[in-house]
């Protein structure tokens, strides 16, 4: 009778994630960009740590969280996502991925069916799972929410600071007037004399074009240092009420909180002057 030969069943060979880390913070201001960068360091060196993962990268925004657009590197995270670039991604927590709740679900959704998990590292969440799905559709809602109520307090804040006529809104300079020691508005005599030369010219039926030409051909930079005036700056400064010797505030405002959009206000809202 021969012998038995045993053979062991073939060791499971599990591929190693390709992981990725999202990360965003609101503003430019200092603290904030430096808590940025911490962060870029922490998950790089967490991901790099993990033998069972292959860093994919680190995306980083500086920005709103209300809207996908305007956050370069979200975008270009997804797209690595389609490509398959990324099989996990790390952040912060929900409100650090999306403060709006039906983008935040999209891309969940979409992540999900590409079999891409989302790990909230705050609240220790998965995506992948569909039981994972009320309760980040809660925390974004939460998150939205909150968004909206500052979106409201910085419009009342604007509002009373408008209706203050020693508020700093009214002292904004332009082309023209400069800051006395008080930081009031100031006529520049050199600048106010160009000024002066646009609205003679303009009154005289010059088209903004020869306005242009002549003023290069003075050799008089732009507000902005360039030699080249465009037709929008010209336009800006002839319609600028300043010039007439009044100020108006809330010519525009922001009408959708998620969109950020600025549009213009006629008759939406009261105006200062």
């Amino acid at each position: 009778m021969g012998t038995v030969k045993m053979i062991p069943p073939k060791a499971s060979f599990q591929p190693k994630l390709k992981v990725a880390a999202y990360c965003r913070v609101s503003t430019k201001a200092a603290e904030q960009l430096s808590s940025l960068a911490m962060q870029e360091q922490y998950y790089e060196k967490h991901i790099k740590q993990n033998p069972d993962w292959i860093f994919a990268g680190v995306y980083s925004d500086v920005g709103s969280g209300t809207r996908i657009k305007g956050r370069s590197r979200f975008k270009a995270l997804l797209s690595a996502c389609r490509r398959g670039k990324v099989d996990m991604i790390l952040t912060k927590s929900a409100h650090r991925f999306a403060r709006n709740t039906v983008d935040a679900l999209k891309t969940i959704r979409m992540l999900r069916r590409r079999n891409v998990d989302i790990h909230f590292e705050r609240e220790n969440i998965h995506s992948l799972y569909e039981s994972s799905e009320f309760m980040l559709m809660l925390i974004c809602a939460l998150a939205q929410d909150e968004s909206y109520s500052k979106s409201e307090d910085i419009k009342w804040g604007l509002r009373k600071s408008f209706q203050n006529p020693n508020s700093k809104y009214y002292q904004r300079v332009c082309y023209g007037y400069t800051h006395d020691q008080e930081g009031k508005l100031f006529i520049h005599e050199e600048q106010a004399e160009i000024v002066r030369l646009i609205y003679e010219m303009s009154a005289s039926g010059v088209s903004l074009a020869r306005i242009s030409a002549h003023l290069e051909d003075m050799g008089i930079p732009s507000p902005r240092g360039k030699s080249v005036w465009s037709k929008e700056t010209l336009r800006k400064i002839l319609k600028n009420e300043k010039y007439r010797g009044c100020v108006s505030l809330q010519k525009t405002f922001v009408e959708n909180y998620l969109e950020h959009k600025q549009v213009k206000n006629i008759g939406q809202l009261d105006q200062c002057h």
